[in-house]
């Protein structure tokens, strides 16, 4: 009897010890979200993303999406490098001065999809954006853009483009803010959930969106016009990153596991849910937004006028140490690799 309960005894501290090391070895990084969850950054890439993390980590790190945002959208980027959470993801356009580099991705008439910008940013990035170290107290899981951007306005036509002159349009960020300076427009800074708002009580008469973006922030009752061009008149970079110190204090699986489904992987799983959420859109809108695409005329004045736009990004990059034209030839020669897959 008193072997038994030896034994029993026994069994039952390795039991505890053995679940104490379970216990020791799961990791919970907690994310923080500015988002709906039905939005598809949120439903589309940071959730699938965190359940491959989850399967590559064989169930060793477990992502925590916080239920309310701990500051609002700009806010982000710091809250990720002070450690305040372990992961984020935002607008680098938010922060206007803050990250340069990035706005390569942003330029008008670059891709027609966001599966081949998002790519060809990543890698443009890990090859020659990463050393100028931009995004510094954090690590760089992503990179991503959504698709092509177009010019949505409420009752105010499109062409021609003197039309527009005086138009008032909600920018997100420094490219599209100069986009609307270059069109001869008004620009109104604004985070994209403040857009039904402006745009229904009058402050905007359009928006630069996505084609996604119109029904999910519910526009499609509101805009009825709309202006196209061949690679998008804009586009908006995004990050998604990890608090460097907590990256550095994992296990070197766990950095792995990590790894394996962030970078690359992860700017082509959102690209590729842009894409789809795009294209649920235009079904939404595509029968009762008229979309006008560009004449060769028009196109050329847009060209001109934004060319102004290329040469001060050209003088950034000089003032880092970094060729623009040669950098801005890797991104296009990336896009058109990845749209010929």
């Amino acid at each position: 009897m008193t072997r038994m309960i030896k034994t029993l005894v026994s069994a039952s501290i390795l039991s505890t010890a053995m679940s104490f090391g379970a216990m020791a070895q799961e990791t919970v990084l907690r994310m923080s979200n500015w988002l709906p969850p039905s939005h598809p950054i949120v439903r589309d890439m940071m959730i699938p993303w965190a359940e491959k993390l989850k399967e590559a980590s064989a169930g060793r790190i477990e992502v925590q999406i916080l239920d309310a945002p701990l500051g609002p959208p700009p806010a982000h980027f710091d809250l990720a490098a002070n450690g305040a959470v372990d992961l984020t993801f935002g607008v680098h356009g938010y922060t206007p001065g803050r990250f340069t580099l990035t706005e390569i991705a942003e330029m008008p008439f670059l891709a027609d999809t966001s599966e081949s910008l998002s790519v060809a940013f990543w890698r443009v990035f890990e090859s020659d954006l990463a050393q100028a170290e931009e995004h510094r107290g954090t690590k760089v899981l992503g990179v991503f853009g959504h698709g092509p951007g177009l010019l949505f306005t409420k009752g105010k036509p499109v062409s021609p483009l003197s039309d527009l002159s005086g138009a008032k349009i909600r920018v997100a960020g420094n490219i599209t803010n100069k986009l609307a300076e270059a069109m001869d427009m008004v620009s109104i800074q604004a985070p994209s959930p403040q857009s039904y708002e402006i745009l229904s009580g009058g402050i905007a008469d359009g928006i630069f969106f996505p084609v996604e973006s119109v029904p999910f922030f519910k526009l499609e009752t509101l805009v009825d016009k709309a202006l196209r061009v061949p690679g998008g008149l804009y586009n908006v970079s995004f990050f998604f990153v990890m608090n460097k110190a907590k990256f550095d204090s994992l296990s070197d699986e766990d950095k792995a596991a990590i790894e394996e489904v962030s970078g690359e992987a992860f700017s082509r799983m959102a690209g590729q849910a842009w894409d789809a959420a795009d294209a649920a859109g235009m079904d939404v809108i595509g029968s009762t937004v008229d979309f006008h695409d560009a004449t060769e005329e028009e196109l050329a004045t847009l060209r001109e006028k934004t060319q102004p736009m290329f040469d001060d990004l050209a003088k950034a990059y000089e003032a880092k140490g970094l060729d623009f034209e040669v950098v801005m030839g890797k991104l296009k020669d990336e896009i058109k690799a990845v749209a010929a897959e």
